[in-house]
């Protein structure tokens, strides 16, 4: 072959390569997608560091949710060697066929589904990589990887890392604090910049509503890998590396002390108790009766564990009472009733009405004769007559006609006490208690075919009204206030920050200042006078106490026990209401109670042993042993 033949030869041979190289790297970058992804992967990775969550502290300072190290058991598989299935199982105390079928449920978790946009079907994707780490075992105590660290070094391909998890010091508050569970596939199509598979996320309670203060700021590291990813050096000496910022800490109004103290109360008891500091809507205290210890959910193994149990307990310890059962007031009400009845000047102060019992009901008691006896006794017939006033105030002559434009008036102020709206309190499953309206009467009804005779057991806080223990506590704490509250919130600051600007707005009602004063004496009297139905809620002659008892009827059974009050009588630090579920009369049961947690509150301390005793020693029959 002479030199032009083999130069020609050269040439094609040349461009035979050229044409086989660059056809292949076009399929590699353009046709093979999963060429771009690998080599980002052999190239570069991200490394996504998890920043601890947020602590919560209490009123006083007290760490009252923290984190705590747990540690995952991970593996990666390409490093495994001569592994011994049989020793692995002896050290982590589960058999070889669990060890092979966790081997494989870990390959199916990493599925997932993709539609492709030519035909519309979904494809099933393995994400599993045989050279990335994955987690064997999740959430080992301390204890249990220590018992796994010492021989953990003979199973190559294994290793232990360490992970953070909520832990809660003291027992209490698991209906205020909620707590995490892993994000579910729509939570994390939602927001895949932060979270992935097997994040955990606020499910409940503050851990749900602060969810994106509390989680923080992840941070990330830029890492060289080889090609089956091992570590080589971090990229560009770590300049594009960013820090996890810890979520802010949540200082919250709640007293840890008081929390624990009213659940002990509560114990053997259905039913909420609800304190406030009405100067600020700060909650000091939100007891749900029966509740758990919120340790019980912390980590998908304990979630495992316990949820169902609780979720199935007939007494229901997931359901937060203060928020969403409603309830008829009871004679709580008549102070809502009496304030409505003194600015709309049907009323004064020293109205009298005769406790006509033919009317409705009532106990023994010295007449009425104004409006701070009629609290003080709590007169059931008192109220028919006032409430009629507020109903019918003769605006037009038609009866019916004349009635809608009464509840139409007093549907208001109602609303302007924040019942029959949901309360803004910075927790989710709140319920608006219920305000009857016209429109509610007229599809009951029918239009203008009904008058306040047909809806006067309202006028004693019966009948179709109610209420969450949240809204009655908020209550309490507008008559402390003289008029004016704050909307009930758990969290004080966030960080350094404050609340939430909503909870900075101070809110009126329709009702003056000025006539709150007879309402007040009367709740004085109620607790500290003879004939006051509220006598247990006395604490000493140095803590003035003033509340108002109610009793609402339960036609499936006892009588639900109503108590609200706020205290010192003359400079209110605490406002409170206590409701127990067939308990009967407010000034037997709830009454008392109250009054020890506001001495708690106040004091520091609880003087009255006896009465503490008689309260913790009690059980209802309704409560299963």
């Amino acid at each position: 072959m002479n030199l032009e033949s083999r130069r020609l030869v050269f040439i094609l041979l040349f461009l035979l390569v050229g044409v086989v190289f660059v056809g292949r790297l076009f399929y590699m970058q353009v046709v093979d997608d999963k060429w771009i992804e690998r080599a980002g992967e052999v190239a570069k990775r991200k490394v996504i560091i998890k920043p601890p969550r947020g602590i919560l502290y209490d009123r006083d300072g007290k760490k009252i949710v923290a984190n705590k190290t747990y540690y995952n058991l991970m593996f990666v598989e390409d490093d495994i060697e001569d592994f011994d299935t049989v020793a692995f199982s002896k050290l982590i105390g589960i058999s070889v066929d669990s060890i092979r079928q966790r081997f494989v449920q870990i390959k199916k978790q990493l599925d997932r589904k993709t539609r492709s946009k030519k035909t519309g079907n979904d494809t099933i994707v393995n994400d599993y990589r045989s050279y990335l780490p994955h987690a064997f075992l999740k959430e080992l105590s301390a204890d249990e990887i220590s018992k796994i660290a010492i021989e953990l070094p003979d199973f190559k391909g294994f290793y232990e890392s360490p992970i953070s998890m909520r832990d809660y010091p003291y027992p209490h508050g698991a209906n205020i604090f909620g707590y995490l569970n892993e994000i579910n596939a729509e939570e994390l199509n939602a927001d895949r910049r932060f979270y992935n598979v097997g994040d955990f996320i606020g499910r409940t309670g503050l851990e749900k509503y602060y969810e994106h203060s509390l989680r923080g700021q992840k941070g990330t590291k830029v890492i060289l890998t080889s090609a089956k990813g091992k570590l080589v050096d971090n990229f560009a000496g770590g300049k594009l590396d960013t820090n996890a910022l810890q979520g802010p800490p949540l200082h919250l109004g709640i007293d840890i002390e008081l929390q624990a103290y009213g659940e002990l109360l509560m114990q053997n008891k259905l039913g909420s108790i609800v304190a406030i500091e009405p100067s600020t809507g700060e909650i000091l205290a939100m007891v749900s009766a029966p509740s758990y210890d919120p340790n019980l959910m912390v980590g998908t193994r304990n979630i495992r564990t316990n949820y169902s149990r609780l979720y199935r307990d007939s007494l229901k310890p997931f359901y937060p009472r203060p928020l969403a059962a409603e309830y008829p007031p009871g004679s709580i009400f008549k102070v809502v009733q009496a304030l409505v009845g003194l600015q709309e000047n049907v009323i004064t102060e020293n109205t009298g009405f005769p406790c006509t019992r033919s009317l409705v009901g009532c106990h023994n008691h010295p007449p009425a004769s104004n409006v701070a006896k009629s609290i003080q006794y709590s007169c059931n017939p008192y109220y028919y007559y006032l409430v009629k006033r507020i109903i019918e105030q003769n605006k037009d002559p038609n009866l019916f006609k004349d009635a809608a434009i009464g509840l139409e008036l007093w549907e208001r102020y109602m609303h302007s006490f924040g019942f029959g709206i949901r309360p803004e309190t910075d927790i989710y499953g709140l319920r608006s208690g219920v305000i009857p309206n016209v429109s509610f009467y007229n599809h009951w009804y029918g239009e203008f075919r009904w008058a306040f005779s047909t809806i006067r057991s309202n006028s004693i806080g019966q009948g179709e009204v109610k209420m969450t223990p949240l809204q009655m506590a908020n209550l309490a704490a507008i008559v402390a206030n003289e008029g004016y509250f704050y909307e009930p919130h758990l969290v004080k600051s966030i960080g350094d920050d404050g609340p939430l600007e909503k909870f900075k707005v101070k809110k009126q009602t329709m009702v003056e200042a000025k006539y709150y004063k007879s309402i007040k004496e009367g709740m004085r009297g109620a607790v500290n006078e003879p004939g006051g139905t509220a006598r247990r809620a006395r604490i000493n002659h140095e803590i003035i106490v003033a509340g108002k008892t109610g009793t609402a009827q339960n036609p499936h059974g006892e009588d639900h026990s109503v108590f609200m009050a706020y205290a010192p009588h003359d400079n209110p630090k605490i406002a409170i209401a206590v409701f127990i579920e067939n308990a009967g009369f407010g000034g037997t049961w709830a009454a008392p109670i109250a009054s020890l947690m506001m001495e708690k509150y106040l004091t520091g301390q609880v003087n009255n042993k006896a009465k503490e005793s008689r309260i913790l020693e009690k059980r209802f029959t309704n409560i299963n042993e």
